[in-house]
């Protein structure tokens, strides 16, 4: 079974989750889906496993031909999706029929949409995974996002795939309509490097998301930090800037201090490097990051480990059939 790429959108790419953990440590993050909320719903929807490899979608989205008859589901952004011109529904499995056009237009929105077919997407795992990470060009369809003509394989959907599940309108992520977004950090790992002043200046600002961002590093612009004496008076090792630090390893979510210029590292980002990370943003915010566009709005909220791992728990207990009813 399987569908075709008509037209790709943009950079549309196969993804699971979580990814592909195990293998950081020699320079291939984990990828997957940016919004694992969204994801994880969509493959519920059509009866998968929440991690089963599925399409993510940035902005504009594709045109696919389903080549066999299939169920599929559309979560996440409002992509405006069409089925042979016939507006589709967001957060439900659709019955499509052989020949039948999926078509996504721009993200009215929001910004990543997920597309889940009842069997999931079966391409080759690489390093036990299927997720695409571009900048190596391994997993997915060749490493790459789909390109036009490209016939994407499907396995057999499962018994209880069916049309017309939906999920609840309480376990769905919520979208910002007024650019602005409340994202949760926990302090550290360098958080010592940045004084009193600098902590809440970051806590009380704006922050505004770059268009100099992708699934590598979202970079935002605000004002300057400042210092503790430790990051001004350090060993020339540590490197002449105060944000610089002898090379260390970066948690995912990090905010990496580049000079002046914090740097979220998302899903395709780098596993160490030499510059200081005052604060991370748990696994749980990162549908917010994944949802925001540039030009709109962070303000971060400090929670304890506790409370991300509790965001965490909240989050896994909604993408559970609990979430979808028929």
């Amino acid at each position: 079974m399987s569908f075709t790429v008509v037209k790709p959108g943009l950079e549309t790419s196969v993804q699971d989750w979580p990814g592909r953990y195990g293998y950081w440590n020699q320079g291939f993050p984990p990828s997957g889906p940016m919004d694992s909320w969204s994801f994880r719903l969509a493959n519920l929807l059509v009866g998968n496993a929440p991690g089963a490899a599925g399409l993510e979608c940035q902005y504009m989205g594709p045109t696919l031909r389903f080549d066999d008859a299939a169920i599929f589901a559309v979560t996440g952004a409002d992509m405006q999706p069409t089925l042979d011109g016939v507006p589709v529904p967001l957060w439900e499995s659709v019955a499509a029929q052989p020949g039948q056009v999926l078509a996504m237009a721009f993200a009215k929105l929001g910004t990543r949409a997920y597309i889940a077919v009842a069997g999931g997407i079966e391409v080759e795992p690489w390093l036990g995974s299927r997720a695409t990470f571009h900048k190596a060009g391994i997993g997915g369809m060749g490493g790459y996002a789909v390109k036009p003509g490209q016939t994407v394989p499907t396995g057999a959907p499962a018994t209880e795939a069916r049309a017309g599940r939906r999920v609840k309108a309480e376990a769905r992520p919520v979208i910002s309509t007024d650019r602005r977004w409340e994202i949760e950090v926990v302090a550290g790992p360098n958080d010592d490097w940045i004084d009193a002043e600098g902590h809440e200046r970051f806590l009380s600002t704006d922050w505004k998301l770059s268009g100099k961002s992708d699934r590598t590093g979202f970079r935002l612009d605000g004002p300057d930090w400042t210092f503790t004496e430790k990051a001004m008076n350090k060993a020339p090792e540590h490197g002449s800037l105060p944000s610089n630090i002898i090379d260390q390893g970066y948690p995912l979510g990090a905010i990496n201090l580049a000079g002046q210029t914090p740097i979220i590292l998302v899903n395709d980002g780098p596993s160490m490097g030499g510059f200081i990370n005052p604060y991370t943003v748990p696994q749980a915010a990162f549908w917010k990051l994944a949802q925001s566009k540039p030009g709109e709005v962070y303000r971060f909220r400090a929670v304890s480990v506790a409370e991300a791992q509790g965001l965490a728990r909240s989050l896994s207990a909604l993408c559970s059939e609990a979430s979808i009813q028929s």
